[in-house]
């Protein structure tokens, strides 16, 4: 008698049995899509959500940003800048008076005529409160000449002010 593994020796209790398939059932994968479907459309209105406040945030920045810029370049050139946001077309331009004349022309980095800067890089526009237009003295000091020294910038139902001092502190509050 020879000697042989005991897995080779099946009795009658192994007859029986069938062999298990491994893998999914049609109803587990079913259910798996299922909530994989819900969470998704849970999770696409929170996304669109986040995206509008940081197309908000992103406009604020920019916004404070060109302010502050021309600021800085009236101070440093010695003439009066000024920022010319306008409301009806939701853009922001730059404009300078080198001559001291009174008479400001539009500042563009790339030579051309008109260089109005949207104030959202979306199709849809972030809204502004009023037009407005704030000049910047050499002397650092910041006057509006139409609207106020205090912007509103709306998108999708949320609002934020930026508030600009006499001496070009800018605020920002929600």
């Amino acid at each position: 008698m020879t000697c042989s593994p005991i897995w080779l020796h099946r009795g009658p209790i192994h007859k029986g049995r069938k062999r298990s398939v491994k893998g999914f059932t049609l109803l587990e994968l079913i259910f798996t899509l299922l909530i994989a479907v819900l969470m998704t459309a849970m999770a696409v209105p929170l996304i669109g959500n986040v995206m509008g406040t940081y197309r908000l945030h992103s406009a604020v920045a920019s916004v404070t940003g060109l302010i502050q810029s021309a600021r800085f370049q009236a101070i440093s050139s010695g003439y009066a800048y000024q920022v010319v946001l306008n409301k009806a077309t939701s853009t922001s331009q730059v404009q300078s008076d080198p001559n001291r004349t009174g008479t400001y022309t539009n500042y563009c980095s790339t030579g051309a005529i008109a260089c109005a800067i949207p104030l959202s890089g979306s199709g849809i526009p972030i809204m502004l409160g009023a037009d407005t237009t704030l000049q910047f003295r050499p002397s650092g000091i910041v006057t509006a000449t139409a609207g106020t020294t205090t912007l509103t910038l709306t998108y999708g139902g949320n609002t934020e002010t930026i508030t600009v001092s006499s001496y070009g502190n800018v605020k920002v509050t929600p």
